[in-house]
């Protein structure tokens, strides 16, 4: 706050803050001076304070009516001494010889002339009332919707204006104030760039229980280099890599979780997950978080452990550790003796089923148990069921760590803001683990374990040849002794193990995979993206989630993604890339087989807790044994990080079983090097080789018989200047995979491709260029040098000389244009022709991105073509390996990280609350196949194996358009139409989906999907369709009755490739319709009846016709005589008219409570069924005795609840 003094000799003022401006000034550039009068009267020294040039003179932006109270009071205590002032001063300027004209005389109050380190002023003047103002700003005039304010002082004849927060550019600003037919005055003000500091840390201790309810409050600052707080507002968003932040966030469309932080300070509140670990969370100041790196001139060729240094986040980290709480068990015993195959209350299919009618009578006893508890200092879960697999749904489905049930979705009994969390996951019937934290700082937990489980302990940074990510059931064990960690697991149920990697075609599916029947649960999903010119060379690697990301059906084996899926990643000021679908798999055409692993991990964590800066030394082995074809895969690791980088290495060696050459075995060798020297000197180094026979089919892709090696330079040598170089040696050897032509080969793939031709060529490039900043542009220019050799067939000999030329130009502050040129100076190489690429960035709001690109080639295997893409992109990189995926949450990778954001939700243009489109277009003119140094590339549905870098791409247009609406609670919608045009991979997508309220009680939901084959070469096979009807009926003031309609269209629901074998097609179209109520008048009754109805028509070549029906009726009644006896009736009929199928099921049970755990009942059950082609006619029936217990408590009292003692009250004796 700056201060001028008012006394009674003298009067001089230098800035103006609530006082009024006197109309006789002296204007200049640089400051307002008001010229000095004597005054013979005895005032009062008078202190007033002028505010500073960022906050509002007379109020805040918003408050008007504040402002005027101020005003007023600052008159009236002063009225009399200025209107003195004024009249002498009006006095001496009548007596003046050149009188000026107060009409075309502006003064110009705030901001003065200097330098400031912010991006927004308010700017002040004074005038005339009868003047008319124009204030500019860098020439433009001041936006209308700016917020301004007007303070008018009629007897002095004086208007000061205001405007708040009016924005600056960085660097100099010219500020102008022109009255008309008067004098412009001027203020240059210089923006400099303010580095602003975040920091984040929690509030008490860094560790809560990780049991999916407790929470952790942080506490965040920003400040400026010299540790003061920063005055402003900022918008900040959070990660972590568990657990999930609750409360409001501040903008909800934007990808992540955003906090506001006001005056620079911010809170915010993270609730834990149910898994025990080590959790980084991380905040980054939205207006720093984009900041781009320098290009580098050569992109690694794989990113895992290369991303760019980010000083603008803070990192902290805090622990959920067991939760050892006190013990729970519950479940039930249940026994029945009867007669066989009359058990109408049990499984569906072992009603009347031959094999257990000649049985007889049969005993059968059950059990399903669930507890967990603390023992001693471990954490103890555990589930058993006698009858069925854990995970097994009520549709009857086993999957890996499980799913939502489709009973569940139909009647939600737990809320509509619950969530249910599968704690004992396993596709058999036993779930046990028991775990604790060791008491080591930074360590993971201990536990050993039976159920389903990941891999993560063997996919760790350093680890890309040993790396496995795989989804597995059996045992697993985890233990740390001090600095040593000790890992083992195995895998007792492993099917046939699967990797495909297809083309995408623009659009999101169906995408078929090679194998039928995939065991559901078990696949990985990944987005890999590889250089256009160098197949094999992955840049970048994202994986997907089901039912975020995509959905899978397991018996065909398709999957449809979420948004489409372009073939190319066009960036104009670096590599253009071709993005590849990997699936990895189990499927049930393999063998069944075992895995068994193990990995020692030595730490080297001197008590930090900070797993980012800790160094490790690990050794892993895996063997699968796969019938004919076993598998091992053993190898050594490190990862050593330093203050300004790190090191990592890695040896791998794999053996195993090939049809064509019997045994092989191969290696892999890695080493990298990253560090930033300096804040200006970056530097990067690399090894990598592999042998044509090494195999490992569940990590990165890579190229087999190649050998990388390079180094990468970057240099900042002024403020505006920078240097790059750049050398990078590639060698292929070894034999490709060939080329298959035959539609049965091609629809019929081995585990691992097919050997071909052999190749042995190599590639040396040198580079070197300069990247100058000239204003907001960015201009580089680079030398590129390639000399390769063919020892083959020559096709890849010869020198080339290049010349890249690049431009970064801002339209606007949104709008961003980009070029590159590719030259070639002599001989044009084959791989790297003449190419042109240009862009349009259009930033629609922080974090996305919407770019219009096209690239034209001259010359090569590519000459000709062109490609032309529209897509929206996610820009924001939180920390070198957290980032956002399509949740709109934060995740890591099972991969140890994340390189950019799933495909998902997040790339969505928000054009009004709650509502968004999406758009894209891709056009590729033409056909990308061929010669490559890695190999031929040729048309085909999948790649099986590490041969990706045989996939090539066919010319064609895509076009995609999405909408969706969230912003009514009571209403939400979403439609996307795709579509795509060329020689081969044509398809048509269309989803749309709708659900809202049409009552409080009534509620409505369509969905509809259609789709056809987007694999290469699948042109004839017919698309798929899906509508589904619902209406649900359910009072939100009265449970006593609920109904469920449903109806079904689906068309050709289990074509698949095989079809295209038989060469004439055939398909299907199902009609499904289902009624159900159920109606407790009291709490006696309850009555319950449904209705479904199926109609079935198959097709085969046109010219033969099959139409099938189905009905199912069902009806309930349950009747309570009082607290303990219960009586039940309940019937079924199935019938196939069209075959004269039918099946009749009835069953009477009465029962008794003798305690409120222990129940006993009686009854009778019967049913039949008359199938006159297969079994004919089948009954069964007879009394049955049922006898079931509640578990409450496990051997020693484990689980009981304890009544909890009655409380003290105090006493009331007296009080009157």
């Amino acid at each position: 706050m700056k201060n001028f003094s008012l006394n009674k000799r003298d009067f001089i003022l230098t800035a103006c803050g609530a006082v009024t401006v006197l109309p006789t000034v002296s204007v200049s550039a640089q400051s307002i001076v008001i010229q000095k009068q004597p005054v013979d009267l005895d005032l009062p020294e008078l202190n007033l304070g002028v505010e500073d040039d960022s906050e509002a003179l007379f109020s805040p932006p918003i408050s008007q009516p504040e402002a005027e109270n101020r005003e007023q009071k600052v008159e009236g205590s002063n009225s009399d001494s200025l209107s003195l002032t004024v009249e002498e001063d009006n006095q001496q300027n009548q007596n003046s010889s050149v009188p000026l004209s107060l009409v075309n005389q502006v003064s110009m109050i705030t901001p003065q002339a200097g330098v400031i380190n912010t991006k927004t002023t308010n700017i002040t003047i004074g005038h005339h009332p009868e003047a008319k103002i124009e204030v500019t700003v860098n020439g433009k005039a001041i936006d209308n919707t700016i917020n301004s304010y007007t303070h008018k002082d009629e007897s002095q004849q004086l208007h000061t204006q205001i405007w708040y927060n009016v924005p600056l550019s960085e660097g100099e600003n010219t500020i102008t104030a022109q009255a008309q037919g008067g004098n412009p005055v001027s203020v240059k003000v210089i923006v400099e760039q303010q580095t602003a500091k975040i920091s984040l840390n929690p509030v008490g201790e860094p560790s809560i229980p990780a049991d999916g309810r407790s929470n952790i409050d942080f506490q965040g600052k920003i400040t400026d280099e010299n540790g003061n707080l920063i005055n402003q507002d900022f918008i900040v968003t959070l990660s972590s890599d568990a657990g999930k932040f609750i409360g409001a966030d501040y903008k909800p469309d934007a990808p992540g979780f955003q906090v506001l932080a006001r005056g620079g300070e911010f809170t915010a509140t993270l609730q834990a997950g149910n898994q025990a670990q080590t959790v980084k969370v991380s905040a980054v100041l939205e207006s720093l978080g984009r900041r781009v790196s320098p290009p580098q001139l050569s992109p690694s060729i794989y990113s895992k452990n290369t991303s760019p240094h980010l000083d603008s986040a803070a990192v902290t980290y805090i622990e959920f550790v067991t939760n050892l709480r006190s013990s729970l068990a519950t479940g039930t015993v249940n026994l029945r003796i009867g007669a066989g195959g009359s058990d109408y209350w049990g499984s569906f299919r072992d009603f009347v089923k031959p094999e257990e009618i000649d049985k007889g009578t049969t005993v059968d006893l059950d059990a399903a148990v669930f507890a967990t508890g603390k023992v001693g200092e471990w954490l103890f879960t555990g589930a058993y069921n006698s009858d069925r697999p854990l995970n097994q749904d009520c549709n009857g489905d086993n999957r890996l760590f499980g799913g939502i049930q489709s009973c569940e979705k139909q009647y939600p009994v737990y809320g509509d803001d619950s969530t249910v969390t599968s704690t004992a996951p396993s596709i058999d019937s036993v779930y046990a683990r028991i775990e604790r934290n060791p008491n080591i700082k930074g360590a993971e937990a201990d536990y050993l374990m039976w159920g389903d489980y990941n891999t993560q302990e063997f996919a760790r940074q350093s680890q890309l040849y040993t790396a496995t990510t795989r989804q597995l059931h059996g045992f697993k064990s985890n233990f740390n002794i001090g600095n040593l960690q000790v890992t083992g697991l195995f895998a007792n149920n492993i099917q046939g193990f699967q990797r495909d990697t297809i083309t995408p075609n623009g659009t999101s599916g169906y995408y078929f995979v090679s194998r039928r029947s995939v065991i559901p649960g078990s696949e990985s999903v990944f987005i890999e993206a590889e250089e256009i010119n160098r197949p094999g060379t992955v840049i970048k690697r994202q994986p997907l989630y089901r039912g975020s990301d995509y959905e899978i059906d397991y018996d065909r084996g398709t999957i449809l993604f979420r948004r489409p899926i372009l073939a190319t990643e066009l960036n104009p000021l670096q590599t253009s890339l071709v993005n590849r679908i990997v699936v990895t798999y189990q499927n049930e055409a393999g063998e069944d087989s075992q895995l068994y692993g193990g990995r020692l991990q030595y730490n080297l964590r001197n008590g930090n807790s900070n797993v980012d800066k800790t160094a490790f030394l690990g050794a892993s082995y895996l063997k699968e044994n796969q019938g004919t074809q076993d598998f091992q895969l053993y190898g050594i690791d490190f990862y050593a990080p330093f203050a300004s980088g790190s090191i990592i290495g890695e040896y791998a060696r794999s053996q195993h079983n090939t049809f064509n050459f019997g045994d092989v075995s191969g290696s892999a060798y890695r080493i990298e090097a990253n560090s930033n020297i300096s804040e200006s000197f970056q530097g990067q180094a690399y090894y990598r080789s592999v042998t044509e026979n090494f195999a490992n089919n569940a990590t990165w892709s890579f190229a087999p018989g190649q050998t990388r090696y390079g180094a990468n330079i970057t240099a900042k040598v002024t403020d505006t200047t920078s240097l790059q170089l750049g050398y990078d040696h590639e060698e292929n050897f070894g034999i490709a995979a060939a080329e298959q032509t035959q539609f049965f080969d091609l629809f019929n793939p081995q585990p691992l491709p097919i050997p071909g031709s052999k190749i042995d060529n190599s590639l040396s490039t040198f580079k070197a260029g300069i990247q100058q900043k000239i204003g907001e542009s960015d201009v580089k220019v680079e030398y590129v040098n390639r000399s390769r050799e063919d020892r083959v067939n020559n096709q890849f000999e010869g020198t080339a000389n290049q010349l890249v030329s690049s431009l970064n130009l801002p339209l606007t502050q949104s709008l961003n244009f980009r070029a590159q040129n590719e030259l070639n100076l002599n001989e044009n190489d084959p791989l790297y022709p003449n190419r042109t690429t240009l862009g349009l960035d259009w930033a629609l709001y922080p974090g996305v991105t919407m770019r219009l690109a096209h690239q034209f080639f001259d010359g090569g295997l590519l000459k000709g073509n062109n490609i032309t893409s529209l897509d929206t992109l996610v820009e924001h990189k939180f920390t070198e390996d957290t980032t956002i995926n399509g949740r709109y949450s934060i995740l890591s990778g099972i991969d140890g990280m994340n390189d950019q954001g799933t495909i998902g939700l997040n790339h969505r243009l928000r054009l009004a609350p709650g509502f968004k489109l999406d758009l894209g277009y891709e056009r590729v003119f033409n056909d990308i196949f061929g010669n490559s140094a890695t190999g031929i590339r040729f048309a085909q549905p999948y790649a099986t194996g590490q041969s990706a870098s045989s996939l090539g791409l066919f010319q064609g247009s895509t076009y995609s358009i999405g909408m969706e609406y969230t912003d009514n609670p009571n209403f939400n919608a979403n439609a996307r139409f795709e579509y795509r045009d060329g020689n081969q991979s044509n398809n048509t997508v269309i989803t749309a989906g709708a659900s809202g309220k049409i009552t409080p009680a009534l509620t409505a939901a369509v969905r509809y999907k259609q789709a056809g084959g987007a694999n290469q070469l699948l042109e004839g096979l017919a698309d798929t369709a899906n509508l589904r009807l619902g209406l649900a009926y359910r009072d939100p003031n009265s449970d006593k009755f609920n109904a469920l309609l449903k109806y079904e269209y689906r068309q050709n629901p289990s074509i698949t490739p095989d079809t295209l074998l038989s060469g004439s097609g055939n398909g299907s179209i199902d009609h499904l319709f289902s009624a159900e109520a159920i109606y407790a008048p009291s709490w006696q009754w309850e009555l319950y009846g449904k209705y479904a109805f199926r109609n079935s028509s198959s097709y085969l070549a046109n010219n033969f016709t099959n139409t099938s029906s189905v009905n199912l009726a069902q009806l309930r009644a349950n009747y309570q005589l009082g607290y303990r006896t219960d009586l039940a009736i309940e019937g079924r009929w199935i019938g196939q008219p069209s075959e004269d199928y039918n099946e009749f099921g009835i069953a009477l049970e009465a029962g008794y409570y003798l305690t409120p755990d222990f129940r006993v009942g009686v009854g009778y059950a019967f049913g039949s069924a008359d199938d006159r082609d297969f079994t004919g006619y089948r009954s069964a029936g007879g009394p049955y005795l049922n006898v079931s217990f509640k578990v409450n408590e496990l051997f020693g009292g484990f689980g009981r609840q304890r009544v909890a003692p009655p409380q003290q009250e105090e006493s009331l004796t007296g009080q009157r």
